[in-house]
């Protein structure tokens, strides 16, 4: 997916979606932070240094992904599909049997860590993914679209525990969707993009309370919020201003 002359900051401690119809390009740059892809021009910079971090740098510095689907291991339990990058890392198995314990509790799954995965509903499956990603105590975590596949009601759930976790984690967060109501509810800021070519054509600070509670969701200021963002992804993907009038 090209991406054209994108140039963007994620500051430490925020909440950034990145918002756009399919094919603009919202995963190709998720997957450029992560390392998985490289660009063909420009460059990228963590934390002020070129090299993509990991755990032996000498900062201490990772990042952890989670992908659209939870991957987990079908034939592993809950807490051995956790503790999988704490054992590619060698850790020591006390201190990763703690970290295991932590992050599932973090998730509302702490008794679930015995279990198969094919036991478990599907939103219970994601919360298995960002726990993995949570044991690893990372400074940056990206998520691409993790909830997409889940019914209104989970998602919404889902929303609210991520970003409980967030404030509570001082995490630094970027997060891929196409859901306008979404972004606006998790978001400090919301990156508006268009496609062809896939660029950026906005970038929205959201103040809006720093708890959010289903009365957010009804309120006008967040009303007001998604009334913006649609018609930046209107006028950007149809090329029409939806405030205009006919003449």
């Amino acid at each position: 997916m090209a991406l054209e002359r994108v140039r963007l900051t994620i500051k430490p401690g925020e909440f950034v979606s990145l918002l756009g119809p399919s094919g603009c390009g919202k995963s190709t740059l998720l997957k450029l932070f992560a390392g998985l892809e490289a660009p063909s021009a420009g460059h990228l910079r963590w934390w002020g240094s070129p090299a993509l971090p990991t755990a032996t740098d000498a900062a201490g510095r990772t990042l952890a992904m989670v992908f659209q689907e939870a991957t987990l291991m079908p034939w592993a339990r809950v807490a051995d599909n956790v503790r999988l990058p704490l054992d590619l890392a060698r850790m020591p198995r006390t201190e990763a049997g703690e970290r295991v314990q932590r992050a599932l509790a973090l998730v509302g799954l702490g008794r679930f860590g015995t279990v198969y995965p094919r036991e478990l509903s599907g939103g219970m499956q994601m919360r298995v993914s960002i726990a993995r990603a949570l044991a690893t105590n990372p400074d940056l975590l990206l998520m691409d679209e993790p909830f997409g596949a889940l019914d209104e009601f989970t998602r919404n759930k889902l929303d609210a525990d991520l970003r409980a976790l967030w404030a509570e984690r001082g995490l630094t967060v970027v997060f891929v969707t196409h859901s306008i109501y979404e972004a606006v509810y998790l978001s400090s800021r919301v990156v508006v993009m268009a496609a062809r070519p896939g660029r950026v054509i906005a970038d929205v600070t959201i103040e809006g309370p720093e708890t959010r509670d289903e009365a957010f969701r009804v309120s006008p200021a967040f009303m007001q919020y998604c009334a913006q963002l649609s018609a930046l992804l209107t006028q950007a993907n149809t090329g029409i201003d939806p405030d205009a009038h006919p003449r």
